[in-house]
C-alpha cells in the first residue's frame, strides 16, 4: 500500500485539497489517483482520505486525522529508509548470493480487491473452518479455509487480516434477493463505471468507506441498468476469498497468505 506514489499523492492532497490538482502534482492520471486512494482506504484500519463529490472531476478532498498522522510518520521514516537502503546496497554489492535469497520474499498479489478486517469468529468442522471477518463499516464476510490452512495462519478472534477477492469472482444484483448459495453479500453505491469493448468494471463504495470492484460483461451492465449512485449488491462465495494474516505468528513472518478454496 505505502509506496512513493502513495506518499506523494498524500502530500499533494494536503497541499491542494483537490483530487484533480493533486493527481497532476503527483504525476498521476485522475483515474490512477482515485485507484490509489481507494486501495489505501480499503487496506487501512481507518479511512485516510475524505472526499466530497462535486462533479465529474470536482469536489473537496482532505486527509483525515489518520491520514495526516500517517503522512507525518512516513515523512520521518522515509529519510531513515533512504539511509538504510544505502547501507543495504553496499552490503549486497559484496554478497550477490544474498539477492537470490531475498527475491522470493518480494511477493505481490494480483487480487483486485483488498479489504482490511478483523476476525470475529471461527467455526471449525472436520475438514474446513469458516473465518468470520468484520470490515471497517461493520459489514461481515465469511471465508472458507481448510483446517490445515487455518492452523498455518494461526488465526483467532481479534486477528487483523486482509480479505482479498478478485473482481471476476463478484456477482452483482440490484433487486431484492431470493435465497442464494453465495455466502457473502455486501451492499454499496456505484461510484464509477469503466467500460471497454467487451467488459465493464463497476466500483461500489461500501458503508465504511471501502470500495469494491466487480468485473461484468457489457450485456450484464445493460441488463442491470447500473448507473452512478445506483444501489447495488455484491455477492461472492466464501471459497472465493483469500486471507492474509497481518499479525505475526510464532515462527513465521508478519504476513501469511492462503487461498481459501
Amino acid at each position: 500500500m505505502l509506496d512513493t506514489r502513495m506518499l506523494n499523492l498524500l502530500r499533494a492532497i494536503e497541499e491542494t485539497g483537490s483530487i484533480n490538482q493533486a493527481a497532476k502534482l503527483a504525476g498521476l492520471s485522475y483515474k490512477g489517483a482515485w485507484q490509489i486512494i481507494e486501495r489505501a482506504n480499503n487496506m487501512a484500519p481507518k479511512v485516510l482520505i475524505s472526499t466530497a463529490t462535486g462533479g465529474s472531476k470536482g469536489g473537496g478532498t482532505r486527509l483525515t486525522a489518520a491520514g495526516q498522522a500517517l503522512l507525518n510518520l512516513f515523512t520521518q521514516l522515509e529519510q531513515q529508509h533512504q539511509v538504510f537502503l544505502a547501507e543495504l546496497n553496499r552490503e549486497l554489492t559484496n554478497d550477490p548470493d544474498m539477492m537470490l535469497l531475498l527475491k522470493p520474499l518480494a511477493v505481490k498479489t494480483s487480487a483486485t480487491n483488498q479489504l482490511f478486517g478483523t476476525v470475529t469468529e471461527i467455526v471449525t468442522g472436520a475438514v474446513n473452518a469458516e473465518v468470520h471477518v468484520a470490515l471497517k463499516g461493520g459489514d461481515r464476510v465469511v471465508a472458507s479455509v481448510t483446517m490445515d490452512e487455518w492452523q498455518t495462519l494461526a488465526l483467532s478472534a481479534g486477528c487483523e487480516v486482509l480479505v482479498l477477492v478478485n473482481a471476476s469472482e463478484i456477482m452483482l444484483a440490484v433487486a431484492t434477493l431470493p435465497p442464494l448459495s453465495a455466502r457473502n453479500c455486501l451492499t454499496g453505491q456505484v461510484i464509477r463505471i469503466l467500460q471497454d469493448g467487451v467488459d465493464a468494471e463497476v466500483i461500489l463504495r461500501l458503508p465504511g468507506g471501502d470500495t469494491l470492484s466487480a468485473s461484468i460483461t457489457l450485456t450484464s451492465l445493460r441488463n442491470l441498468n447500473l448507473k452512478k449512485n445506483s444501489a447495488c449488491h455484491a455477492l461472492f462465495k466464501s471459497n472465493a476469498l483469500l486471507l492474509a494474516a497481518l499479525q505475526p505468528t510464532e515462527g513465521q513472518g508478519s504476513v501469511s497468505e492462503i487461498d481459501s478454496e
